[in-house]
């Protein structure tokens, strides 16, 4: 499968230049992150993808609605893809709102509200990543799957650390990383 970081968000923007977390709840993605998203998809267009995953948030169902419109696959949301919740990015928006604002998706088995109120340890992201792993690797069609999620999750996947809109190929039926190298103070 190949996991996609979605585009740049407002909250990416400003904390690329602060570094001190902008209080942007659930961000849309910028100019740029459109940009990012459409040349993804442009580079994707070659690859055989007949899936896209995409985690709830909005950065991420935008960037993703980029992609399935160049490659014309379906979307299915499952926040298992999630980022970690660690900043005010991380705060989504309820199921039943984004409904509403995406009504060609299902949200019907998403929870009202998806993400955790308590910032997620490394180790219960690197448990969501490993249970992810082990659902996506009992697929036959694993290899079609486009995932669109977050650097958290794809640092998990693979070990390595991704920009806005890079993508790392992932094979669910191996070992995850032995370590994942999580950033440090």
């Amino acid at each position: 499968m190949i996991l996609l970081r979605h585009g740049q968000s407002e909250f990416n923007a400003a904390f690329s230049v602060t570094r001190v977390d902008p209080g942007i709840a659930d961000p849309r993605i910028t100019d740029l992150g459109r940009t990012q998203a459409e040349a993804a998809a442009e580079a994707l267009a070659g690859e055989r993808i007949a899936r896209i995953i995409v985690s709830p948030f909005t950065r991420a169902l935008q960037t993703a609605a980029i992609v399935a419109g160049r490659l014309d696959v379906p979307v299915v949301v499952n926040p298992i893809v999630r980022e970690r919740c660690a900043f005010h990015c991380d705060i989504g928006t309820p199921a039943s709102s984004l409904a509403r604002a995406w009504p060609d998706l299902d949200f019907s088995h998403v929870d009202e509200q998806w993400w955790p109120t308590l910032e997620e340890s490394e180790a219960e992201t690197e448990a969501r990543a490993a249970a992810f792993r082990a659902e996506m690797s009992a697929l036959p069609d694993w290899n079609d799957t486009l995932v669109v999620t977050h650097w958290g999750f794809i640092l998990c996947m693979t070990g390595e650390r991704v920009q806005n809109c890079e993508w790392r190929r992932c094979d669910p039926t191996t070992p995850g990383p032995a370590e994942i190298p999580w950033l440090r103070a």
